[in-house]
């Protein structure tokens, strides 16, 4: 599955998954949101963003989890 709304690229946060156009990481957003916040709270947090992008970067951890599996710790 095709991710337009985030990028990944060398020397931008270490190349992590991002928000297009941001240097906020898919894993920032999710740490966000397990920690228990929620959405409209984190869309304060960082302005910068939509809900869209939120939902695309849960998308794309799921399928980045669905494609590469996951490390039992």
């Amino acid at each position: 599955m095709e991710h337009p709304r985030i990028t990944m690229t060398p020397g931008v946060m270490g190349g992590k998954p991002c928000i297009k156009g941001t240097r906020i990481t898919v894993e920032a957003l999710i740490d966000h949101l397990s920690a228990g916040e929620t959405v409209d709270e984190l869309l304060d947090g960082y302005p910068g963003i939509t809900e869209e992008d939120v939902r695309a970067a849960l998308a794309y951890a799921a399928d980045h989890l669905r494609t590469n599996g996951f490390v039992a710790v």
